[in-house]
């Protein structure tokens, strides 16, 4: 038998080869979307940082010099819940491919059976009919393999579909880490403006005290009318109410900030502290860049790649299937210890030809539909790349002009301190009335806050700049999809 086998299978091996060697459908070219500018748009009259050893390492958010925003970031890796959804996505990803690839493998199974029968028999006789039966064991034990030879290249395009697939997994994953580190890296900054701003009016209620005690000192010695009592009451009693509220924003930022680190809003806090960041320079990369270092780009585009193989997929189907089947073993009715003996041998190894012949327009629909999808995520492909250009051009145009505003804000600023120690000295010497010192106080509150929400938003324009860009990520990261799964599963563990 092994000799017969081996000759048949010298035969076919050529054939199988050579038939093995094409695939239908069509090669991937990734699509071609506008052209890209050489550069931003919106860098005219703005220089930029040179690239750093931040924009290197993927540690975006150490440019803010915040240690504490550093360790929370950290967490994110560790106790994410949509982080760990998106590995899991990736790991099932991966398992898709590992099942794929193992329809280039013939499949093995092994049979053993015991049956036993009756049969009966008759025969006649001058003297009469008679009947009689006999009970036999049947042993059966055989070892049976087929294989589906690829000839048109469905398994290879399935194989190529989910690799495809598991790179915008994988890329799905970094974008997912990376939107929740921008997120958190906001509101973290949010919160340290929002407990500069409570330091604030914590000193303005302690100034609009000592005015309201000074009026209420003036009233008593008769030099003032009750009305500037009145005024300063309802000025402290606003800029009181104005500090309480304060906590609300601040406390809800918090709580964002424990789902962030996968922790309970309950037993998680963050100590007030003066806010400690400013904003930083950001490395600005070449638009043409966008599309190696953006995870969402890379990953709309490799389900571009994997659409475009489920099209062979489909158009596999109108062509004849090829496989080969072998089974060899053995079969014996005359007693267990004659079954694995030479004569009970039995084998069998041929091709099987199979072709659908009439389907009703099935296979018609299975690849309009893949192509139809190949459209679609072409199309989707080419949005992401000009919602990238978009948000980049967006916030670099925010970095700039707030850089701007900061400026003269600062200015206005500078005057309206100014503005209340003249006011609040020329009040005390009686030439002016109550209502210019609470107007200058007002603006003067008005301009503090102004300048601090310039500075978050600066913070948080820097944020999703950088984002925007990609945060150091690079396509390269889902070169090696072993080496992520590996990485995702020590994730896991942790």
């Amino acid at each position: 038998m092994t000799s017969v086998l081996r000759k048949r299978a010298l035969i076919l091996t050529p054939l199988v080869l050579a038939l093995a060697a094409c695939s239908v459908g069509p090669d991937y070219v990734r699509p071609q979307t506008a052209a890209v500018p050489t550069a931003f748009k919106e860098m005219k009259d703005w220089k930029p940082a040179q690239p750093n050893e931040l924009a290197m390492n993927g540690k975006w958010w150490e440019m803010f010099g915040d240690r504490q925003l550093n360790a929370l970031v950290e967490q994110i890796d560790i106790s994410n819940q949509n982080l760990a959804q998106s590995e899991a996505n990736f790991r099932k990803a991966m398992a898709l491919v590992q099942g794929a690839r193992a329809d280039y493998s013939p499949t093995l199974s092994v049979d053993a059976s015991r049956t036993r029968s009756r049969s009966a028999t008759s025969s006649s006789s001058s003297s009469g009919s008679s009947s009689s039966s006999s009970v036999r064991d049947n042993y059966s034990f055989s070892l049976n393999a087929d294989w589906e030879i690829d000839v048109w290249g469905r398994v290879r395009r399935n194989v190529e579909s989910n690799e495809a697939s598991a790179q915008a997994s994988a890329a799905d994953l970094a974008a997912t880490r990376l939107s929740a580190q921008a997120q958190l890296a906001q509101n973290y900054l949010q919160l340290r403006v929002l407990d500069a701003q409570q330091q604030l009016l914590d000193d303005t209620v302690a100034a609009y005290q000592r005015s309201y005690q000074l009026t209420l000192n003036q009233y008593n010695a008769g030099v003032v009318a009750k009305s500037d009592v009145i005024q300063a009451q309802t000025q402290l009693k606003s800029a009181q109410a104005q500090a309480l509220d304060n906590g609300v924003q601040r406390a809800q930022l918090e709580h964002a900030i424990a789902l962030l680190v996968g922790q309970p809003a309950s037993t998680f806090s963050i100590t007030p502290s003066p806010l400690a960041a400013a904003a930083p320079p950001i490395p600005v990369a070449l638009p043409s860049m966008l599309l190696e270092r953006r995870p969402d780009i890379a990953g709309a585009e490799r389900r571009v790649a994997a659409a475009n193989a489920q099209i062979g997929v489909a158009q596999a189907a109108y062509y004849p299937s090829l496989s080969l089947s072998a089974s060899g073993g053995f079969q014996t009715s005359n007693g267990l210890a004659n079954w694995f003996t030479m004569p009970s041998r039995v084998w069998s190894l041929g091709p099987q030809l199979s072709q659908l012949i009439f389907d009703g327009g099935a296979r018609r629909s299975v690849t309009d539909q893949a192509i139809a999808t190949y459209d679609g995520v072409a199309a989707a492909y080419k949005q992401t790349v000009l919602t990238a250009f978009q948000e980049v051009e967006d916030n670099l145009a925010a970095l700039r002009i707030l850089e701007q505003e900061a400026v003269v804000q600062n200015e206005a600023l500078q005057s309206a301190r100014q503005a209340v120690t003249l006011v609040t000295n020329q009040y005390k010497a009686g030439t002016v009335n109550y209502t210019s010192v609470i107007t200058a106080q007002a603006t003067a509150l008005t301009s503090e806050r102004t300048a601090l929400d310039i500075l978050y938003r600066r913070m948080a324009a820097s944020v999703l700049l950088t984002k925007a860009l990609g945060g150091g990520w690079s396509e390269q990261n889902i070169a090696d999809l072993g080496a992520l799964a590996s990485q995702s599963e020590s994730s896991k563990k942790k």
